[in-house]
C-alpha cells in the first residue's frame, strides 16, 4: 500500500509538471501573438506618421517656392535684381528658415518614434517555467526517497 502512494505521487508530480509546461507553452505563444500585433501596429503608426511628415514637408517647400517667387517678382518690379545683394540674402533666408521648420519637424518626428515605440526584447517567461517545473518535480520526488 505504501509503495502505491508512492507511484500515485510520483504521477501526480508529473501530470502537474506537465500541466505546468503546457500553461508556460501557451502563455508563451499568447506572449509572442501580443508581440506581433503590437509590432504590427507600430509599424501602422510609423507608416502614418511618415505619410505625414512628408505631406508637411511638401507643402512647406511648396509654400517656400511661392514666397521666394514673390519675393523676386516684387524686387525685380521695383528694379532691384533679385539675385543679388540683399535680395539674394532675402531668399537664402526665407530657404534657411524653412529648412530649420524642416529639421525641427524631424527631430520631433524621431521623439514620437522613440517615444512612441514598445520594446521588442521581452523577456522570455518560458525557461523559467520550465525551472519552476523542475524544482516541483525535484522536490516531490526528494520527498518521496526521505
Amino acid at each position: 500500500m505504501a509503495q502505491l502512494a508512492s507511484i500515485a505521487s510520483l504521477v501526480a508530480t508529473g501530470v502537474s509538471t506537465y500541466a505546468t509546461i503546457n500553461q508556460a507553452q501557451k502563455q508563451d505563444a499568447y506572449r509572442k501573438q501580443q508581440q506581433q500585433a503590437a509590432a504590427r501596429q507600430a509599424e501602422a503608426q510609423d507608416r502614418q506618421a511618415q505619410i505625414a511628415l512628408a505631406e508637411k514637408a511638401r507643402e512647406r517647400s511648396a509654400a517656400l517656392r511661392r514666397t521666394v517667387a514673390a519675393a523676386r517678382a516684387r524686387l525685380a518690379a521695383s528694379g532691384v535684381k533679385p539675385d543679388e545683394g540683399s535680395s539674394a540674402a532675402l531668399t537664402a533666408g526665407l530657404r534657411q528658415d524653412a529648412a530649420a521648420a524642416q529639421s525641427a519637424d524631424d527631430a520631433t518626428y524621431a521623439a514620437r518614434l522613440s517615444a512612441g515605440r514598445r520594446s521588442l526584447l521581452y523577456p522570455d517567461a518560458s525557461l523559467a517555467a520550465y525551472a519552476r517545473a523542475g524544482q516541483s518535480f525535484a522536490t516531490s520526488l526528494r520527498s518521496l526517497l526521505d
